[in-house]
């Protein structure tokens, strides 16, 4: 065998894929579900004031802002940038979407790659208005958070307990693989 062909052949082992047991499956399938709570239960809690992070009259019905109370209390080395959104109503609404929209892709187990790269911009954008960290240097859980929800979308765990394999099977789901 040529080396040209033995780094062919390499490149495509390489590349496939290995197959999850059925255990991984179902426990990643879990964490899609449990990221997915986290998400909803944020956006319910800050529309409705359901009494844990957001009382009944800092809620988003009660003309409460989903963003003032965090990111006008943000004293990191980014203050600046995120004093300057709390508050505002499109941003507001951007974070409300962003929350249901990932929850939603995530509970669903559809349009996951779409909610993937949603869910690090946020993630990220959250990590930084949480410089510095008291408890890490650098890691904390939106970070963590950020890289599950990726790996998740990139393995298909919408397929399972979820609809994903109906949505991949979709013709523009099919054309346009990026809504996988």
């Amino acid at each position: 065998m040529s080396a040209v062909t033995e780094r062919r052949e390499g490149a495509l082992s390489a590349a496939a894929p290995t197959p999850l047991s059925p255990i991984a499956r179902y426990a990643f399938a879990v964490l899609r579900l449990l990221l997915a709570f986290e998400f909803l239960w944020a956006f319910f809690d800050k529309t409705f004031g359901l009494g844990k992070a957001t009382p009944s009259e800092r809620a988003w019905i009660n003309g409460g802002s989903p963003t003032k109370g965090f990111l006008g209390g943000v004293e990191g080395p980014l203050h600046g940038f995120y004093n300057g959104m709390a508050g505002n109503a499109f941003i507001d609404v951007l974070f409300m979407m962003a929350l249901l929209g990932i929850g939603l892709a995530l509970a669903l187990g559809i349009g996951m790659r779409v909610a993937a790269v949603s869910a690090v911009v946020l993630l990220l954008m959250m990590w930084g208005a949480s410089l510095p960290i008291a408890t890490n240097p650098f890691l904390d859980e939106h970070w963590i958070s950020a890289v599950a929800i990726v790996g998740l979308a990139w393995a298909n765990i919408g397929e399972v307990w979820g609809l994903g394999k109906q949505w991949a099977g979709l013709d523009l789901v099919r054309k346009n693989t990026w809504l996988r």
